[in-house]
């Protein structure tokens, strides 16, 4: 096993299993059944690779403004990965001839049993009934155990925000959801590539298409089992493993892979919660202290260029003066020499 996948599933499990319960998320709650949760189905086969879902997220989102805009399609030419500017990314991919891409979307598949949210001790994350994954960062401690928990590795870390950083990943739009309105990825597809609506008939649909059209795709809608099943389905016309969708992830979800382990080492999950914030407070006490040896040098080097500036300044006084007194004696002389002139003019 990869010690990124080991570490991940280890830490997935810290939270449920302190509470003796191998389903238990980060929020101390049995996470919510699939039935009747919204989702979304990505089918590739009709994705053009028009970046319309990405601008669309940034829309409703009020992300950051990207460096290049939305209609470049050359960035395409790239592989990406969601990231803190950006919850979604579409990528190109050539599976067969070079003249006919394959273009996916990437972004949180929010898992039926997130990884995110039992491997968070501070239930920073919450899967929702409606099916989406939310993140509160009023209680994120910033430790970021979640990016290495996450078996599709799309949480990221706001690291330009020394103040207030933060864990950036797609809501699936909760707050949209929650009005009644469509995701606005969903929304702003073109091509009807994207379909929200309940995961049950997201998953019937999908057969659907398989049967009705089965030299159109292959036969498996990635995300009905994978880790456990999550509500971003995905139907394809090739190979998922070659559209760079991991597909060596099993079946079950993380929160239960991890349970029986550590159950035999309880010591360990429990003192995991305590682990993990020691880390956090020690990373903060050394990034305090960094912050505190900046300050004094910065302050150290302003005292020098201020006595610099002074000695500076002391000469620039002193030549000042010297050159004013001699201009002085100069002026004094002349007036000495011109009246002794004009005494001798007297006198003759």
């Amino acid at each position: 096993m990869h010690r990124r996948k080991f570490l991940g599933l280890l830490g997935a499990a810290g939270a449920g299993t302190v509470a003796h319960n191998p389903a238990v998320a980060g929020t101390h709650a049995v996470f919510p059944g699939p039935a009747r949760q919204k989702g979304v189905l990505f089918d590739a086969t009709r994705c053009i690779g028009c970046r319309q879902c990405e601008q669309g997220c940034f829309e409703v989102n009020g992300l950051p403004q990207p460096e290049r805009p939305f209609d470049d399609l050359s960035v395409l030419d790239s592989k990406r990965r969601p990231d803190a500017q950006a919850y979604t990314v579409v990528n190109k991919y050539f599976p067969g001839k070079k003249d006919q891409p394959v273009y996916i979307k990437t972004q949180c598949n929010h898992c039926l049993e997130p990884a995110c949210a039992s491997s968070c001790f501070v239930a920073a994350y919450t899967k929702t009934r409606q099916g989406a994954v939310v993140y509160d960062p009023s209680v994120c401690v910033g430790c970021r155990y979640c990016m290495i928990a996450c078996p599709f590795e799309i949480p990221a870390y706001t690291y330009e925000q020394a103040v207030t950083p933060r864990i950036m990943k797609c809501t699936m739009c909760a707050p949209r959801i929650a009005e009644g309105k469509l995701p606005g990825c969903v929304q702003a597809c073109p091509k009807e590539a994207l379909t929200f609506g309940p995961r049950d008939e997201l998953l019937h649909m999908a057969r659907e298409r398989i049967r009705q059209s089965p030299d159109r795709y292959i036969d498996h809608i990635y995300g009905e089992h994978e880790m456990g099943g999550t509500s971003w389905l995905y139907l394809s016309g090739v190979p998922f493993q070659k559209l760079g969708l991991r597909t060596d992830l099993g079946t079950t979800s993380a929160p239960k892979l991890t349970s029986g382990a550590l159950a035999a080492v309880p010591m360990v999950t429990a003192l995991w919660p305590i682990l993990l914030g020691g880390v956090y407070f020690i990373t903060k006490r050394k990034d305090l202290l960094a912050s505190r040896a900046k300050k004094e040098a910065v302050a150290s080097a302003l005292e020098k260029a201020q006595e610099e500036h002074r000695a500076e300044l002391k000469k620039v006084r002193e030549k000042a003066e010297k050159e004013k007194q001699a201009a002085i004696d100069k002026e004094i002389q002349k007036a000495r020499e011109q009246a002794a002139s004009e005494q001798n003019k007297e006198d003759s």
